[in-house]
């Protein structure tokens, strides 16, 4: 039964980072693309190294949780990035790259300084690229919250189960698995 609740995980995460990459990718595209009219960072292109790392972030996301998403639901058995173990530590590696993203992109917006380019994200509605930065600093949250999620299912399952080193589709026949001794 938490097979199904963690493929739907993977699943909105899969599709939190489809979104987090298109955003990034237009505030990317918008930067670098800039007029020389523009009064954002005075018609000089730029880009913002934290929209690349939540790009990059949303990347491996994507990459991850369709690995992890079809091993889960076909039952796949891998001695390479195969268990409970090994997902644990890919989660633990997108939840400190979503969290850091996440929370320099926040400082990014909430605090008005001359270092800054994203200015206040709650007086500029009426801008569009205020309104995609907004989204994505949102799904960006949104992303952590559910790698938290799955961070927090793993942990628990494997914990309660003693499951660290079976394989990570969670519904093992140690008679009948292929990688390990069947000394039950």
């Amino acid at each position: 039964m938490i097979h199904i609740f963690r493929s739907f995980l993977y699943i909105v995460l899969f599709i939190f980072s489809i979104v987090l990459m298109s955003l990034c990718a237009v505030r990317i595209h918008y930067t670098e693309h800039l007029s020389p009219f523009d009064p954002l960072n005075d018609g000089v292109r730029f880009y913002d190294p934290i929209v690349a790392l939540l790009l990059a972030t949303s990347l491996l996301t994507i990459l991850w949780s369709a690995f992890v998403g079809h091993t889960i639901h076909g039952r796949h058995e891998r001695r390479i990035i195969g268990t409970f173990l090994h997902e644990f530590l890919g989660l633990g590696v997108l939840f400190i790259l979503w969290l850091v993203g996440a929370a320099i992109a926040t400082v990014t917006s909430n605090v008005p300084t001359l270092l800054t380019r994203w200015g206040n994200l709650s007086s500029c509605w009426h801008y569009s690229t205020c309104r995609i930065l907004t989204a994505l600093l949102a799904f960006a949250w949104l992303g952590w919250i559910v790698v938290l999620a799955l961070l927090l299912t793993t942990l628990l399952f494997a914990l309660a189960n003693r499951a660290w080193n079976e394989q990570m589709h969670g519904r093992w026949d140690p008679r009948a698995t292929r990688y390990r001794d069947s000394r039950v």
